[in-house]
C-alpha cells in the first residue's frame, strides 16, 4: 500500500514538473523587487518591440571565464534578450559568440566595431591581465548597429532599445538647431547630436529676416546665442509658437571671462521675449557650495604647481522635480547660471525642474572672480533657486505650446577645439527635453535606468541591522512555523484516530 501511494506521489510530482516546463515555453514572468524596476522591461520598449516589422538579431560577443561583477553582465544581458524574444513574438532572436576560441571570432568581433578591452584577473593568488570582449551587435536587415561595450550597471536596456528602434525607424521627424545669432555650430554638440540622431533627423536652420521656420518642426532648440536677436525673428519665434511648436532654450544671462577674471550680463532680446510671457532669468550669478572646480596655477618657490578650487559660480545640480525630463537624473554641471522665476498670467503653467541645492546664493554682475577666496556658510543663505522650467499654455496666439528654459546657454556645449566629455546627464537634460517637447518621451526614463549597486555598508545603521537580523531570524521562523504546522496535523491524526467513529 505504501509502495503504491510513493509511486503515485512520484508520478505526480514528475507530471506537475513536465507540465510547468511545457507551460513556462509559452507563459513566463519575473518578479522584479528592485527600487528602480531595473529588470522589468519598460513600456517604452515594449511599445517598440510590437512594432516591429522585420526580424532583429543581436550577436553577443562575449568573454567567458569572467571576472564575476563582469560575468553577471552576460548574466544579465541573456535574460534580457531571452524576454525580448518573448515580447516581440520571436521578432527578436540572439546568439552569444566567444570570440578568445579563435581568431576568426576576434577578427569578426573587431570588424564589426567590437574592440577587446584588458581587465583584471585574478589566478592563484596572482593578477594578471585578460583580453575580453563585452559588446554586442544589433542587425536587421543588412543594417548593423554596434554597441561596442557594456559598462557593468549602466544602462542596457536603453543601449539595446534605442538600437532596435535607429534601425527600424523609417522616417524620422526632423529638429532644428536654431543659427545665426552666434549659437554654436553642430559639430560643438557632438554628444548631443549623436544622442538626438538615434530618433530624429537633426538639422542646422538659420533665421532669417525673410525666411519662416519650415512646418516640418515640430521642436526646435535655441542654444547659447551670443547676438542680438531682433523683434523680426522674435516675432517668427512667436508664430511658431503660435501653431503649436515647441521650444528648447538655453540661455546665458550672464558670463564669464577667465582672461580677466570678471563676470558680466549679457543679452539678447530673449530676456525681454521671455518676460512678456511672466518668466524672468534674473542677471545674477547662481553661487553653490554644491559646485565644480576650476584649475589654477601656483608659483611656489621655483615650481609652478597646478591645483583644483572648488568654484561655487559652477554650481552641481541634484536636486531634481518628478518630471519625466529629469526623472533618473544625479547631478548636472553648470556653468554661471542664474535664478529664474514666473510671474505669468493663469493662462500660461510654470513648472521648475531643476534647483540649487540647500547652501546656495546669488552675486551681482559685474563682479570679480576671487579664486583665492575663503567661502563660508554665510555666503549661502538661498535654497533652491530655480535653473530649469517649463513653461507651457497659450504662449502665443490661441494654440497651447512648450519652452523647456535652461538658464545656462553652456551646459550642453563641449566646443569643437576643447573635445571634452561633458556628464552624461548633462547630455540627457537636453535631449530629455527635446523628446518631452517632441512627445516622443518613450525612451526618457531608459536613458537614465542603470542597475544601481547598494552595498550594504552604505545604508543606514538602522536598515543595515535590520537586513542582518531579517536574514539571519527569517529561515529560523520559516522552519518553526513549518513544524508547529506539522505538529498540528499530526496532533489532530491522533485526536481522529482515538475517536470510537474513527475507522
Amino acid at each position: 500500500m505504501k509502495t503504491a501511494k510513493i509511486t503515485t506521489t512520484i508520478i505526480l510530482i514528475t507530471a506537475i514538473v513536465i507540465i510547468i516546463n511545457i507551460l513556462s515555453k509559452s507563459y513566463s514572468f519575473r518578479l522584479d523587487f528592485t527600487e528602480g524596476k531595473e529588470y522589468t522591461l519598460s513600456k517604452a520598449t515594449r511599445n517598440i518591440l510590437r512594432e516591429l516589422d522585420k526580424p532583429v538579431t543581436v550577436t553577443a560577443y562575449f568573454s567567458r571565464d569572467l571576472p564575476p561583477n563582469i560575468s553577471s553582465v552576460s548574466d544579465n544581458l541573456r535574460d534580457m534578450l531571452i524576454e525580448y524574444g518573448n515580447r516581440s513574438k520571436g521578432m527578436v532572436v540572439f546568439k552569444f559568440v566567444n570570440p578568445n576560441e579563435k581568431e576568426e571570432l576576434e577578427q569578426e568581433a573587431m570588424k564589426n566595431g567590437i574592440q577587446p578591452v584588458m581587465i583584471n584577473v585574478r589566478e592563484k593568488d596572482q593578477v594578471k591581465q585578460q583580453k575580453a570582449y563585452i559588446g554586442a551587435v544589433v542587425s536587421v536587415g543588412e543594417e548593423k548597429e554596434t554597441i561596442p561595450f557594456f559598462q557593468p550597471g549602466a544602462a542596457m536596456e536603453y543601449a539595446l532599445s534605442t538600437s532596435i528602434k535607429k534601425l527600424s525607424v523609417i522616417d524620422k521627424p526632423a529638429i532644428a538647431i536654431i543659427q545665426g545669432h552666434g549659437e554654436p555650430p553642430i559639430n560643438e554638440m557632438p554628444q548631443v547630436y549623436a544622442e538626438l540622431s538615434i530618433l530624429y533627423t537633426v538639422e542646422p536652420f538659420v533665421m532669417t529676416d525673410t525666411t519662416e521656420i519650415p512646418d516640418r518642426y515640430k521642436t526646435i532648440a535655441i542654444v547659447r546665442p551670443t547676438d542680438t536677436i531682433n523683434s523680426n525673428h522674435l516675432a517668427r519665434l512667436d508664430r511658431f509658437l503660435a501653431r503649436g511648436g515647441a521650444i528648447f532654450l538655453a540661455l546665458n544671462r550672464v558670463e564669464g571671462d577667465f582672461s580677466t577674471a570678471m563676470g558680466r550680463t549679457t543679452t539678447t532680446g530673449l530676456e525681454e521675449w521671455l518676460m512678456h510671457k511672466g518668466v524672468t532669468i534674473t542677471d545674477n550669478f547662481i553661487i553653490d557650495a554644491s559646485c565644480g572646480a576650476v584649475t589654477v596655477q601656483q608659483q611656489q618657490a621655483n615650481f609652478v604647481m597646478t591645483t583644483q578650487i572648488s568654484f561655487p559660480y559652477f554650481p552641481i545640480i541634484s536636486k531634481f522635480a518628478d518630471n519625466p525630463i529629469t526623472r533618473g537624473l544625479e547631478s548636472v554641471v553648470l556653468q554661471f547660471a542664474s535664478p529664474i522665476t514666473f510671474a505669468g498670467d493663469t493662462t500660461k503653467k510654470f513648472t521648475p525642474i531643476a534647483f540649487s541645492s540647500t547652501q546656495s546664493g546669488t552675486a551681482r554682475a559685474p563682479l570679480y572672480f576671487d579664486v583665492q577666496r575663503q567661502w563660508t556658510q554665510n555666503d549661502f543663505p538661498m535654497s533652491g533657486l530655480v535653473v530649469a522650467g517649463i513653461l507651457e499654455g497659450k504662449l502665443s496666439g490661441e494654440n497651447d505650446s512648450k519652452i523647456v528654459i535652461v538658464s545656462d546657454g553652456d551646459f550642453a556645449v563641449s566646443g569643437a577645439q576643447r573635445g571634452q566629455q561633458l556628464p552624461a546627464d548633462n547630455i540627457s537634460l537636453m535631449v530629455n527635453s527635446v523628446d518631452w517637447l517632441s512627445d516622443d518621451t518613450g525612451l526618457i526614463d531608459l536613458r537614465t535606468k542603470e542597475v544601481t549597486s547598494r552595498p550594504v555598508k552604505e545604508l543606514p545603521d538602522g536598515t543595515r541591522t535590520f537586513l542582518k537580523w531579517f536574514n539571519f531570524l527569517l529561515p529560523i521562523v520559516l522552519i518553526i512555523i513549518y513544524e508547529l504546522i506539522r505538529m498540528q496535523i499530526n496532533r489532530n491524526k491522533r485526536i481522529k484516530r482515538m475517536e470510537v467513529s474513527y475507522e
